[in-house]
């Protein structure tokens, strides 16, 4: 079977988080401190560690045929790749954000106004899109100093949990994207490699799926069962057992973790006992 190549980001918040969700599809990761490649021997992927701003071109031209990129640099960037699927890590917002004190409160705020920003492409659409006229200054890092120094009156950038910002005397203004990694691939890959990434995207789809869903067992009168059954549709429908007890049965599904509680209320209301509920390590649909 012939081998793919996946970027991953060579250090920062995206290197854990797709480590781990290759370990948790089975993938027998390598430790390559220092390393710039590292081959997987359980599975058909050999690992290039790339610098985050690269990934995007490197998998356009070819040099790596899949990687986990943060969609913030793909909306940046703009490259000619196809995005696979949204992994649900990494999560951040591009914002717009002033200092505290000022009198900027929305985007329509920065009429005329001078903006720093690492994300200039970014920036420019969507102002356009809110028929904004604004300065964009690009710079790369210390964004945030750009309202204390008076190069800017506002900044643009990455806000993950809003510390820095706080740090830094600024607020959020607008949320213009709101990111998290994605798998991206290379737009003309062979059969052969097409065939050891579906295997790959049926991994993790499997991965995401147990993340997002609980087990869960309970007992209810068996007059019940229409009533519950509406309520956990599970994959196909619920497992229904018989009980010892003359008309009670237990009902085994599987119910996501979004609307949890809004599941186990209506569980309840409708006579449900004895509700267990167990992590999934893994649901391979």
């Amino acid at each position: 079977m012939e081998r793919i190549k996946i970027a991953v980001q060579k250090s920062g918040r995206l290197l854990d988080g797709s480590l781990d969700i290759l370990k948790e599809c089975g993938i027998k990761v390598p430790k390559a401190q220092g390393q710039l490649k590292a081959s997987v021997e359980n599975f058909p992927l050999d690992l290039l560690f790339l610098r985050n701003s690269d990934i995007p071109q490197y998998v356009e031209d070819g040099v790596a045929d899949i990687a986990i990129i943060g969609e913030n640099i793909l909306v940046e960037q703009e490259p000619d790749v196809k995005t696979e699927m949204k992994l649900g890590f990494s999560k951040c917002k591009v914002s717009l954000a002033a200092p505290k004190n000022s009198n900027i409160n929305s985007v329509k705020d920065f009429q005329g106004k001078k903006i720093a920003t690492s994300y200039p492409v970014t920036l420019k659409k969507y102002l356009k899109q809110q028929n904004i006229e604004a300065e964009i200054h690009t710079i790369s890092g210390s964004v945030e100093i750009a309202p204390t120094i008076g190069l800017a009156e506002g900044i643009c950038d990455i806000v993950s949990t809003g510390n820095t910002l706080f740090m830094n005397g600024l607020r959020e203004v607008d949320v213009m994207l709101r990111s998290e990694a994605v798998l991206i691939s290379n737009s003309e890959l062979s059969d052969e490699k097409r065939a050891v990434l579906n295997k790959l995207i049926f991994r993790i789809q499997s991965v995401l799926s147990a993340k997002n869903s609980k087990y869960v067992l309970l007992n209810a009168p068996e007059s019940q069962l229409g009533e519950i059954t509406d309520i956990l549709p599970g994959i196909k429908s619920p497992t229904v057992i018989p009980l010892a007890q003359e008309g009670w049965i237990s009902i085994h599904s599987v119910i996501n973790e979004e609307k949890f509680w809004e599941n186990i209320d209506a569980l309840k209301d409708a006579g449900a006992e004895g509700i267990l509920i167990v992590p999934i390590e893994k649901m391979v649909k």
